[in-house]
């Protein structure tokens, strides 16, 4: 088979695997679910629950992402405008995680204090 025909089937083969893949992952659950029903469990049981939104998890989520694009930015203009003859991606990869990291501490002072307020 050469490489054109290669490169035509690609565009039609992975989408039917993919189909056939979710497909068959469906059908064997409902399969489970209905000899579970069969022999009389409950197969609710085994059904993972839904998660509930956790607003400690989104600040902690969000302040790393802000801290990190915060570190990104201000890399860019130091490498910009203060290193404009050297291109060092050493600053860019120690400010996005120090503020990264800075990120992460707000979140824990806020989560903490919120805690602390809970308690009372």
């Amino acid at each position: 088979m050469s490489q054109s025909q290669l490169a035509l089937l690609i565009p039609i083969l992975v989408p039917l695997a993919l189909f056939a893949l979710i497909f068959g992952i469906i059908y064997l659950r409902n399969k489970e679910r209905m000899a579970m029903i069969e022999r009389g469990m409950e197969p609710d049981n085994r059904l993972p629950r839904q998660r509930q939104s956790n607003p400690a998890f989104s600040l902690t989520f969000g302040l790393l992402l802000i801290g990190s694009g915060l570190g990104l930015f201000i890399a860019y203009m130091i490498d910009h405008f203060a290193l404009s003859d050297e291109n060092s991606p050493a600053i860019y990869f120690s400010l996005i995680a120090f503020f990264g990291g800075l990120g992460l501490f707000v979140s824990y002072l806020i989560e903490r204090k919120a805690n602390q307020k809970k308690e009372l």
